[in-house]
């Protein structure tokens, strides 16, 4: 079993590129950023993540994900550096996969595309995008940027995105482009976007991945695809317990991506070393 991290990155904690070198010295094998571009003073969407749905204040000083991991990739060789997740409704497409094309090339074929739908209905609406038809717009999306990086004259015709035939470079190295791994907890229609067109899925914790898995068997099955196929890999919650990493395992998990909690600098090589006393020098 592998493990990777991810975090909040904002001016008040640890920098990305500390954190991903501090991260692959010890051994751990990716890690992936949150994106928010801004939070709306006037939100009213609860946040899934707490009981009364107030919002942790990192969340309002998130840095570009992009940006911060251009600089994790000029200090690292090996570890693998991804979104998690990063909002593609709210993209510009062409602007994105050349962004996200860039990043994988100076990164050697490191780059992981996290991908989300997004729940904060206001930060979608500041975007131009109607919050209902998020989904249809990250797909589009999607499938535009993959155009983009696999053809050398792309273009796309959709109802969210069109460009003419087009020259967009560079292109990534991993080919296809970089795997496209959408985050969520594995109801049908999150498996239904997984099956048409992801090489993966960030499930959220042990009880995501069991309530989805039925789900993602079978919107598999009717695109005739492979289950193994995908690559699954739990991302953020609360750490495991032995048993949750066993249960991982006997699931075909093969990454473990762990939270390290928002806090000061000087506090994240204390919990780097913690988790690989914990589970690295378990593997």
């Amino acid at each position: 079993m592998k493990f990777g991290i991810t975090m909040f990155p904002t001016d008040l904690t640890a920098t990305v590129s500390d954190a991903a070198k501090e991260a692959e010295d010890r051994g751990f094998s990716s890690l992936f950023l949150a994106e928010h571009t801004h939070v709306p003073v006037d939100r009213s969407t609860p946040f899934p993540g707490t009981p009364d749905g107030s919002l942790p204040q990192e969340y309002h000083r998130l840095l570009d994900p992009f940006v911060a991991l251009a600089a994790a990739a000029a200090v690292t060789s090996r570890i693998r550096l991804g979104t998690a997740v990063s909002l593609v409704a709210q993209r510009e497409p062409i602007v994105t996969a050349k962004a996200a094309a860039t990043l994988d090339l100076i990164s050697g074929g490191r780059f992981d595309f996290g991908v989300g739908f997004g729940w904060m209905t206001e930060e979608t609406r500041n975007h131009g995008v109607d919050p209902g038809l998020r989904r249809a717009v990250v797909r589009e999306h999607v499938l535009a940027m993959r155009a983009l990086w696999t053809q050398d004259e792309a273009a796309f015709t959709g109802e969210h995105v069109s460009f003419e035939p087009s020259f967009c470079w560079p292109k990534p190295v991993q080919p296809g482009g970089p795997p496209i791994l959408l985050g969520g907890f594995g109801g049908p229609v999150l498996c239904e976007h997984i099956a048409e067109y992801a090489d993966g899925w960030l499930p959220v914790g042990s009880w995501s991945l069991a309530a989805g898995l039925p789900n993602l068997r079978k919107a598999m099955a009717e695109r005739d695809r492979d289950l193994s196929d995908l690559r699954i890999v739990p991302c953020g919650g609360f750490p495991p317990n032995p048993q949750e990493v066993e249960y991982f395992a006997s699931a075909g998990v093969e990454e473990i991506v762990l939270t390290v909690p928002d806090g000061p600098p000087e506090r994240l090589p204390a919990v780097l070393d913690h988790y690989a006393a914990t589970y690295l020098s378990t593997t």
